[in-house]
């Protein structure tokens, strides 16, 4: 909450090219208000943590069935569990570096950082005011109730992420919050698995 405290009223100023998050149709900065840099007091932001971390989840309302069961099997011959790993909320708290950063020897995080990148646009780490060159393993629990997914939340849903018209060249994805999407990588069709897009 600290962090959010740090950061709140900063993504009026954010801007990635012609993309401003804030701004009236994603193109325009919005006018300072009262407001625009209102900061919570630690007070309100603890009150905050705890009332979050008292929340409970929804049950998942997707059955353990056969076909749960072949996705299984796939997770797990195809290498997923090596970062998203089962006993540790199917995360690794690892670190993937941006197929662009060049990492060096000395990194304090060093010890966090994966050997094999996965070929996701760096485009976000590299740009960004808040980018370190690294995405986090993120845990795949609960995944079926989040959404947007992807690293820039450029996927609407689970079901867009393995909508198999994904790996042809025509695809038009059904989400595009910058005004375009992408589709995944001719790399990763010839090995059958999502590495990256392009």
């Amino acid at each position: 909450m600290r962090y959010v405290a740090l950061n709140q009223g900063m993504d009026n100023l954010s801007r990635f090219g012609d993309f401003i998050p804030a701004g009236k149709d994603f193109g325009t900065r919005p006018e300072p208000t009262a407001y625009f840099f209102k900061r919570y007091s630690d007070e309100q932001l603890y009150a905050l943590a705890q009332y979050v971390y008292c929340l409970k989840p929804p049950a998942n309302p997707h059955p353990f069935d056969d076909q749960a069961a072949r996705g299984k099997q796939v997770f797990m011959t195809n290498g997923c569990a090596r970062c998203h790993e089962p006993g540790k909320d199917y995360s690794s708290d690892k670190l993937v570096a941006a197929t662009d950063f060049k990492v060096s020897p000395g990194h304090p995080e060093m010890a966090r950082v994966m050997s094999s990148r996965v070929n996701t646009d760096s485009t976000l780490t590299l740009s960004t005011r808040r980018g370190t060159g690294f995405y986090k393993v993120p845990s795949l629990k609960s995944v079926w109730l989040r959404g947007p997914v992807e690293h820039n939340g450029s996927v609407a849903s689970l079901e867009d992420w393995f909508d198999p018209r994904r790996i042809e060249d025509d695809y038009i994805p059904t989400f595009q919050p910058h005004g375009k999407g992408h589709r995944i990588q001719r790399l990763a069709r010839s090995r059958g698995i999502c590495l990256g897009y392009d």
